[in-house]
């Protein structure tokens, strides 16, 4: 079984694609940012150059 190095963040809306070890972790979840592992408080999105995510 290949080893996975790289995932999309686990945020529904969010386009971008993680390393695994440098991911933001929240219940079990990989997520690119804190905005995206908490649920896009204040509406604010992941911050990310050509991703308009937010919840």
């Amino acid at each position: 079984m290949p080893n996975v190095t790289q995932q999309k963040c686990a945020c529904d809306s969010c386009v971008c694609i993680i390393d695994v070890n440098d991911a933001v972790k929240k219940d079990d979840r990989n997520y690119c940012s804190d905005n995206c592992a908490n649920g896009h408080p204040d509406g604010a999105g992941c911050g990310h150059s050509g991703c308009a995510c937010s919840a």
